[in-house]
């Protein structure tokens, strides 16, 4: 995991000098997020702050679940695109995304009596791209990245570019999420926050500070895609090529300028989670919450969970930024959090290739309680003596604990058993 700074007093300053109007021209203020708020109020949802006594209860802290993940198009985008499309004296506006800002401003287009276009690179979720079909957009495919998309879609003559997350205007409607936590809770210890351009903390962390300033506001990103927090860290803007990640939805190469500046005064601390972490996050929001969350809006969770220690005993509101997952990823990213939760584990074991041996293994493990999801035969793994099959196994258990206890009882059997963290 990667920190930033962790300078809480950072904060302090920014305030000091926006009294004396010395902030960047261009930053966004606390009455821009009201106006903002009042003028979207009947085009989005006041989404609830929940409280978890399960995440509570695993991670120590208090933890409060801002779920963003139900607003309309089912991500805090709309809110941005709404506030901005109010301002377009046009007829038509362009955009670029990965899929949760398409479905924002094709909504808002569609409710504002606007055409929308929208250039998704061709790696953007097939669900997304019908979904924001749906809210009446035209959608144009182009490029492999973001960046690609971006490009294009501002090259377009005729339209009114609506720029996913480096807009004044984008900026104070995410901001808007901050307003009704801080409505909604006074005072929270930490707001945690996924983060991909750049928008939506910068926005919240402006709202936040204006109106709870002992909050600390702590971004949150994919390690595949770490642009904003390696910004925050070096203290300029850094460009990096996102690897591939289930956080597609905050998948950036490059932070905002904008948002670079209001996340440089306003934000206390950067941190970044792995794939593992963010596949579990998810699998606990479905199987504990009963909420759909992709992963872009799971990496708050995976962070708390990775740094519960940190968070003990706190206050800590998690901001769920949408739930447009790609239903067609849904069995292996729930897969992938049974592995990295301990759930199911996988192991081999190099045995004689007599009849009963498998039956003795099956029933080591049935006497251990585990349930055994699936075996594979490997007779003919290089290395392998003929007389000898390596057999793999899959099996349902309660946790990393209890599988060590299946591995203990095989070994004291005499099998040779290693497991397979890969799987």
């Amino acid at each position: 995991m990667l920190l930033g700074t962790g300078d809480g007093g950072r904060y302090n300053s920014a305030i000091a000098i926006r009294a004396r109007g010395g902030i960047g021209k261009h930053m966004v203020a606390m009455e821009d997020i009201r106006r903002a708020a009042g003028r979207i109020a009947a085009f989005v949802h006041k989404t609830p702050l929940i409280y978890s006594s399960s995440f509570s209860r695993m991670t120590g802290a208090e933890v409060y679940l801002k779920a963003e993940n139900l607003q309309k198009t089912g991500s805090f985008k709309v809110r941005g695109a709404c506030n901005r499309i109010m301002d377009v004296r046009g007829g038509s506006v362009i955009a670029a995304s990965m899929g949760n800002h398409a479905q924002g401003v094709a909504f808002a287009a569609g409710r504002l009596g606007k055409a929308a276009k929208i250039v998704m690179p061709v790696t953007a979720p097939i669900v997304k791209q019908e979904a924001t079909e749906g809210y009446g957009a035209e959608v144009l495919l182009f490029g492999e990245s973001f960046n690609e998309a971006l490009s294009f879609a501002r090259s377009q003559a005729g339209y009114e570019f609506i720029h996913a997350f480096d807009d004044d205007a984008v900026i104070a409607g995410q901001g808007t999420v901050g307003t009704e936590i801080a409505e909604d809770m006074s005072t929270p210890d930490c707001v945690l926050v996924p983060v991909g351009g750049g928008g939506l903390i910068s926005g919240i962390a402006v709202a936040m500070k204006g109106l709870s300033p002992a909050t600390q506001i702590i971004g949150v990103q994919a390690t595949a895609a770490p642009s904003a927090a390696l910004s925050f860290q070096d203290r300029h803007v850094q460009e990096c090529t996102p690897r591939p990640t289930i956080a597609d939805g905050i998948a950036v190469g490059r932070v905002g300028e904008k948002t670079f500046e209001i996340i440089s005064r306003f934000v206390d601390d950067m941190l970044t989670v792995e794939e593992d972490g963010i596949a579990e996050a998810v699998l606990y929001f479905l199987e504990r919450k009963k909420l759909v969350v992709e992963g872009a809006g799971s990496v708050a969770l995976a962070a708390l969970f990775a740094e519960r220690q940190r968070f003990s005993g706190k206050k800590v509101v998690l901001v769920v930024s949408g739930g447009n997952i790609d239903f067609t990823l849904v069995d292996r990213i729930i897969h992938k959090g049974l592995l990295s939760g301990g759930r199911i584990g996988v192991f081999e074991a190099v045995v004689d290739d007599l009849p009963g041996v498998l039956h003795t293994l099956s029933g080591i493990i049935a006497a251990r309680r585990g349930n055994i999801l699936n075996v594979v035969h490997e007779r003919l793994a290089p290395g392998l003596p003929v007389v000898k099959t390596k057999v793999i196994f899959t099996v349902e258990t309660r946790g990393r604990g209890h599988l060590e206890e299946i591995l203990s009882d095989c070994r004291q059997k005499g099998f040779e058993v290693r497991r397979r963290s890969g799987d």
